[in-house]
């Protein structure tokens, strides 16, 4: 079975969340044990920690005594707790435990989708995986994404793509400093940035800034009822789906970045306040 656990970023922006893979077992004492089994066991673990952290998440949604600043607090502990401790220690074992198996993969594919950990971190780790495992085609995909990243970090050169003729260096190293926003029509989370997003385009526009919008993801038809009705007047470039993602090595989004006048990477993972700090900063 395949388990989903969706998060509400109006109360909480850490990051989308979207399990997508097989989710492996915490105990397991018999090294014999068929693989099926381990498997199943993962899965139920991993479960029960998904369903604890939607039903702690939902009460605290609805508890109207809270305020937003209680609840951004209370889902943030809610999240360490069980995330990116419980759950990052259970991926962690099991994946120590089958190195060159399915149920470790199942577990890396759990982990890279939902646990916060650095490409260099998630590189390691696969490092430690046997042949069989390695080989495994979603963990080679983590692996390119993973390099990806790592060779498009802050300080990098920009990587070009191009969608339907339109190239990214088209509007980035052209002398401006460029904020590029990656996302799509049907992702909550990058719908609450476009607000901070026009803020800042409003304020700082002009000769030396401007503003991309990437949508990634989506179907062309609907990036462009969304941006219509988001009233994203500045740059875009639509239907980019896998080839931006593919390029930057990112696996969720928003992906703000801020790019430099010669096309240097400044800023990844740019939310909210940090968004128009980074751009002030930039700027002088």
């Amino acid at each position: 079975p395949t388990a989903f656990l969706i998060v509400n970023s109006f109360l909480y922006m850490r990051r989308l969340f979207l399990l997508l893979s097989l989710v492996v077992p915490f105990f397991f004492s018999c090294s014999g044990q068929s693989e099926d089994k381990r498997l199943e066991a993962f899965n139920n673990d991993a479960q029960s920690l998904f369903d604890s952290f939607n039903s702690q998440y939902q009460k605290t949604v609805s508890d109207t005594s809270l305020t937003i600043e209680s609840k951004h607090a209370i889902l943030d502990s809610l999240y360490g707790e069980i995330v990116d401790t419980q759950l990052r220690d259970l991926c962690l074992k099991t994946i120590k435990d089958n190195a060159n198996n399915s149920v470790g993969v199942a577990a890396l594919k759990v982990l890279y989708r939902n646990v916060e950990m650095t490409p260099q971190q998630m590189k390691e780790l696969i490092n430690t995986l046997g042949s069989k495992a390695g080989n495994d085609e979603t963990v080679k995909q983590i692996s390119s994404t993973i390099e990806a990243t790592l060779s498009t970090s802050e300080g990098s050169m920009f990587k070009d793509f191009e969608v339907d003729g339109v190239k990214l260096s088209n509007f980035v190293g052209k002398g401006k400093y460029v904020l590029v926003d990656f996302w799509a029509s049907w992702c909550g989370p990058c719908k609450e940035e476009i607000p901070t997003i026009a803020k800042v385009y409003e304020k700082y526009a002009g000769a030396d800034f401007d503003v991309l919008s990437v949508a990634v993801w989506d179907k062309p038809e609907d990036t462009k009822k969304a941006a219509g009705e988001l009233g994203i007047v500045w740059n875009q470039i639509i239907n980019a789906q896998k080839v931006a993602s593919d390029t930057y090595g990112f696996n969720s989004i928003p992906q703000i970045m801020l790019f430099g006048p010669d096309g240097t990477l400044l800023k990844r993972n740019l939310r909210g306040e940090e968004i128009e700090k980074a751009v002030k900063e930039a700027l002088g």
